[in-house]
């Protein structure tokens, strides 16, 4: 069935013009502070990792760097695993649970393999609580070569020259209940479409990479954050968030042809992880705990299965 919930912003079958964007751009409040909780929070970091700026972005005269974060004692002979968050702002787990993998285990790899670490791709976004960037863009449908987001570009040319190195990839974000109430909506009015609602699952879950699928690498991520939050059921379809459940809390996209972040790299690990911080069954600290323990399970397996 077709649902036609008009959104405040547009004609009901009619994409967005420049009008529309400006006119969505005006409800776009400041909420929170990136250089108070995400840039403070990098500070004191500096002293066990290598900071770099990889570039920048200035939307209405507010300028924002992006940062990323690497082991000090990195080797070209060993492994690289990737870590990204804040793909879209307004998940906040995906942003602090990286920064806490940091503080927490991000040194335990030293010698055994490189970490890189993008804490919050997009800023902008971070600050308004949003899926966008200024544009009403989507990052996370952007990650190519000539991206019109300029938060993906500057990813892609940072990743770009570890090449076949990186060995996993994790990208970390949530599912929230904004994603039926105004995420989504949105976006159907944005592109002219009409709105179906979906349901939001109550827990943890995974994305694979539907065109070199890791089951076991998956299920290794599941056993493990499953000891610190409950794993989303598949609904009454068999489907989470409209893709047919592979596994107990997996589903698949294809990643890079997707333009998803997970995709940049031609890792052989990869996937996109999805906190349900909502849920009356999970805290904020439960959100960025299960998120860490994704990382850790991740980089772990990976070094234990170093050739598939």
């Amino acid at each position: 069935m077709t649902h036609t919930t008009p959104y405040p912003i547009g004609t009901l079958g009619q994409p967005w013009g420049p009008a529309e964007i400006d006119a969505w751009r005006a409800t776009q409040v400041k909420r929170r502070s990136y250089a108070d909780e995400v840039l403070a929070a990098i500070e004191p970091l500096k002293a066990s990792y290598d900071v770099e700026t990889y570039g920048d972005v200035e939307y209405a005269g507010e300028r924002y760097a992006f940062y990323a974060l690497r082991t000090r004692a990195w080797r070209d002979d060993l492994p690289v695993m990737v870590v990204t968050g804040g793909v879209h702002g307004y998940e906040t787990s995906g942003v602090h649970g990286a920064l806490q993998f940091l503080r927490e285990h991000g040194n335990d790899y030293v010698g055994h393999a490189n970490v890189l670490v993008v804490p919050c791709v997009s800023p902008w976004a971070y600050e308004r609580i949003h899926r966008w960037n200024f544009d009403a863009i989507d990052p996370n449908r952007n990650f190519r070569e000539g991206s019109p987001a300029a938060e993906s570009a500057a990813l892609v040319r940072l990743l770009a020259p570890l090449g076949d190195k990186v060995l996993m990839h994790i990208d970390l974000h949530e599912t929230t209940d904004t994603d039926e109430s105004e995420f989504r909506p949105a976006l159907s009015a944005r592109d002219g479409k009409d709105y179906e609602p979906g349901e939001v699952p109550d827990g943890f879950y995974l994305v694979d990479d539907a065109d070199k699928p890791q089951p076991a690498f998956q299920k290794a991520v599941i056993e493990a954050v499953a000891k610190v939050t409950h794993i989303a059921p598949a609904d009454a379809n068999g489907e989470i968030i409209g893709s047919p459940e592979v596994a107990h809390g997996v589903i698949e996209y294809a990643l890079k042809s997707l333009g998803l972040c997970a995709g940049i790299t031609p890792a052989r690990y990869c996937t996109t992880t999805e906190v349900y911080p909502d849920s009356p069954r999970a805290t904020p600290k439960e959100c960025n705990d299960a998120q860490v323990a994704a990382v850790r399970a991740s980089i772990d397996y990976a070094l234990a299965h170093p050739a598939g």
